[in-house]
């Protein structure tokens, strides 16, 4: 799972999760007159358990799951994603109706209640805020821009390198130059001049005027075979540079980190190094 995958509206999930398990600790109704250490938490209600604190943190890890796999598993044809969307609307739809009735229809809970029955606790109040928060994230980040930009930004490279050789570092490059035996470098490394160039002398433009270049991508993108097949085989990430080696027409054909190549059809909004 790559965390360099995951959107400004999965950080908001995430944070709206954490709120709903401190939550689901506190009290889940007050009555006048009844100390708070014999109100029950909202662990002590089965509805509210299955249907707001399990629902929603379920929903929440299924979010960030399916945005952080290359490919998510898909489940009757739906994206784990979209599972997680429907739990999350779920667990603020039960969260909504358990403030109406917090003690689940028993007005006359504990002895020396109030006419009026019970009212709803601080738990379960911020239950529903963390659900209606989460909700909303789930459902507007691939349709809100703001929320679709990268959580975790791209490092910039110290500078732009030419085809072949090693960046300095930096988060995705490839790993630094090797030294061959006795701690010489072998000839046709990255840096290197290759058999029958001199020393100093410049090696020739790469054919057709294309000159490769570092790139990262600002949201998840597929990377198809380059053989026309729409099948992806791997999903670049926001946060990792790649090589760009060849454009074809607005394609671009690049190269992970462990040696595939492959076609970016979508090359909108990228950032060169």
């Amino acid at each position: 799972m790559n965390i360099r995958s995951l959107t400004r509206g999965d950080g908001v999930v995430i944070g709206a999760a954490v709120l709903l398990f401190i939550a689901s600790f506190l009290d889940l109704y007050s009555i006048d007159g009844v100390p708070d250490d014999v109100i029950p938490s909202l662990w002590g209600s089965g509805p509210v358990v299955f249907g707001v604190v399990l629902a929603g943190i379920i929903g929440a890890a299924l979010v960030v799951v399916s945005r952080g796999l290359p490919q998510p598993p898909k489940v009757a044809g739906l994206d784990l994603g979209q599972f997680g969307v429907a739990f999350t609307v779920f667990a603020a739809w039960s969260a909504l109706g358990n403030i109406f009735d917090p003690a689940g229809g028993a007005n006359n809970v504990t002895s020396g209640s109030s006419a009026n029955g019970p009212d709803s606790g601080v738990g379960l109040i911020l239950a529903l805020v963390a659900t209606l928060i989460m909700a909303a994230a789930a459902v507007a980040t691939p349709l809100v821009p703001a929320l679709k930009g990268a959580l975790v930004p791209a490092a910039r490279p110290a500078a732009p390198q030419p085809y072949g050789a090693q960046p300095p570092g930096g988060y995705g490059y490839p790993g630094a130059q090797q030294a061959g035996f006795g701690g010489q470098p072998q000839p046709g490394q990255p840096g290197q001049p290759f058999a029958g160039q001199q020393p100093g002398q410049p090696a020739a433009p790469p054919a057709g005027g294309f000159s490769p270049f570092w790139f990262a991508v600002p949201v998840p993108r597929p990377l198809f075979p380059e053989d026309g097949s729409q099948t992806p085989i791997a999903e670049l990430a926001p946060g990792t540079w790649y090589l760009a080696v060849e454009q074809r027409g607005p394609s671009l054909v690049a190269q992970t980190q462990d040696g595939r190549r492959g076609v970016l059809q979508d090359t909108s909004g990228i950032q060169r190094g």
